[in-house]
């Protein structure tokens, strides 16, 4: 088995903000697996706020022994590579390699058949006019995912209510969001029928949200990285946000939707930013799910060829070609 990877660097459409950062424009990494006439391929970017970058994620891959290499399975992968975007990369391009080999392609492998799902389209941290505005200029797209920082959330939702009362809202705070800002809000919250409330606090800080019976599901992103921290957050949160990127890859993304239905969670499905290409495998882990987050490509300038289907917010399953 022969492992290469490639920088690439995608160009956004407009600077994407959220309460943390904003982005120009994102690198990742390539990942291409050929073995005996087949390549699976994926993309993998990692997890900026932990420090990952395309430098470090070549470094980690490069580290891999040959011999491990040699024999590479995505077994032998979660014991090689920690959760991150080097695993993600690796695993996705194993999954797209045996499913290449495999007859039914990567339904067969799961047992679960890829089918079109609805994906939220996210509305960058601005002014509450600005949201608004932008809100109503994708009648189109239902599904709404609002980044709010602690300046003024409540102003930006109430317009953005006004101007799409057919949308569902979900908020994602980023982490942004102290005790107070957070508790203040849950009322207003519930009566402007927000679905969804993600990752309101720190990391370091949502104990705080240990059995609170909060007016709306609260949703883990940085506070879950991989199935290793589900147990601590079974207590705390309502649903979990998969992340490819965060978990280290399908196999371990399959773990925690696996735990999430068997622990009455809801599930997320979301997504670091990226092109088809790192949003294909997350479509398996989004069938069924409550939330898809996987509108990566649409902020792109760019994107991979074939690029997945995506029309008013509907996702079609990937080309073989593509992923799967």
């Amino acid at each position: 088995m022969r492992l290469s990877f490639t920088p690439q660097r995608w160009e956004m459409v407009a600077p994407f903000v959220t309460a943390g950062e904003t982005v120009h424009h994102i690198d990742v990494l390539h990942i291409d697996l050929e073995s005996r006439g087949y390549t699976g391929r994926a993309e993998t970017m990692g997890v900026d706020y932990l420090g990952e970058t395309v430098a470090s994620l070549q470094a980690e891959l490069n580290g891999l022994d040959a011999d491990a290499l040699h024999h590479l399975d995505r077994d032998a992968i979660q014991h090689l590579l920690p959760p991150g975007g080097s695993r993600n990369g690796v695993d996705c391009a194993l999954w797209d390699l045996q499913a290449k080999q495999a007859a039914g392609g990567i339904g067969a492998l799961t047992g679960m058949p890829v089918a079109p799902v609805h994906t939220l389209f996210t509305l960058s941290l601005d002014d509450p006019d600005a949201m608004a505005r932008r809100a109503s200029e994708v009648p189109q797209l239902q599904r709404l995912k609002l980044k709010l920082d602690a300046q003024a959330p409540l102003d930006c939702l109430e317009a953005i209510r006004a101007a799409r009362p057919d949308a569902q809202l979900v908020i994602d705070a980023n982490g942004s969001w102290q005790p107070a800002v957070m508790m203040d809000l849950g009322d207003h919250l519930a009566r402007l029928n927000v679905a969804l409330l993600e990752q309101p606090l720190p990391a370091d800080a949502d104990h705080r949200l240990e059995n609170l019976n909060y007016p709306v599901p609260l949703c883990a992103d940085e506070s879950c990285q991989s199935s290793a921290d589900l147990e601590r957050n079974a207590d705390r949160y309502d649903a979990i946000n998969i992340k490819l990127d965060k978990c280290g890859g399908l196999t371990d993304a399959l773990i925690i939707r696996d735990w999430c239905q068997r622990h009455d969670k809801k599930i997320m499905v979301g997504n670091m930013l990226g092109s088809s290409l790192a949003m294909a495998p997350a479509l398996v882990v989004a069938q069924g799910a409550d939330f898809v987050d996987l509108d990566g490509p649409l902020w792109q300038q760019a994107d991979v060829e074939p690029p997945l289907c995506i029309r008013s917010g509907c996702i079609d399953p990937p080309p073989r070609a593509l992923w799967g």
